[in-house]
């Protein structure tokens, strides 16, 4: 018997967005929106990439170590068509039932896409839009920041995945093969990825 489609978290764009749209990641100002977060509901996902009046929430964490970040490469095999052969800087994925918080989340994708012998304390950095694409007129990022502080971690799904800790310039030099999120978050973190305080945020 199948068990039916994947559901995922999503929220009325006219809810969560109240006419104020933007292109990269939003530092500032984001109390309200993170509020609005709770105004949602679960969908299908395939009828969800396809309805452009909801926006799906994605935890997006980029993981550093010191002056590095974790660069990875997206193959054929992962499931989403649009993001193949794409670098990218962000691990995260849908909000699913059972994730009772957006960090409840970062939690278990951290669990599922990773292999590491500890869980980071995340740190909020923003809200990440962009509108211009097609994968982003669906999805909304909240993206948060942590540090590997000398410890190992590797990707779980090698199949669909390839990831290690690079210099910050390594992932300048493979910019125009990011996925558009990528080069937005890389933009706001530059080379201050090891330096700049970050806001908790539960």
């Amino acid at each position: 018997m199948s068990a039916g489609p994947e559901l995922v978290y999503a929220v009325p764009r006219d809810a969560l967005m109240a006419g104020d749209s933007w292109r990269g990641v939003r530092i500032h100002d984001t109390g309200e929106i993170m509020a609005r977060l709770g105004r949602g509901n679960f969908y299908p996902r395939p009828a969800a990439e396809q309805d452009v009046s909801i926006k799906q929430i994605i935890p997006y964490l980029v993981l550093r170590d010191a002056d590095r970040i974790f660069l990875m490469k997206r193959t054929r095999a992962g499931g989403d068509a649009r993001l193949h052969d794409h670098f990218t800087i962000g691990v995260g994925g849908h909000m699913n039932p059972g994730d009772d918080s957006v960090l409840h989340c970062l939690r278990r994708e951290w669990l599922e896409e990773l292999v590491a012998d500890f869980v980071p304390e995340f740190a909020f950095v923003g809200l990440l839009n962009d509108d211009e694409v097609e994968v982003g007129r669906h999805h909304m990022g909240i993206v948060y920041a942590a540090d590997a502080a000398g410890r190992s971690v590797s990707v779980r799904e090698t199949h669909k995945l390839s990831g290690a800790f690079e210099p910050i310039d390594s992932a300048r030099a493979v910019y125009d093969r990011m996925e558009t999120w990528s080069q937005l978050v890389l933009d706001v973190l530059d080379d201050r990825t090891s330096a700049a305080p970050l806001e908790s945020h539960a």
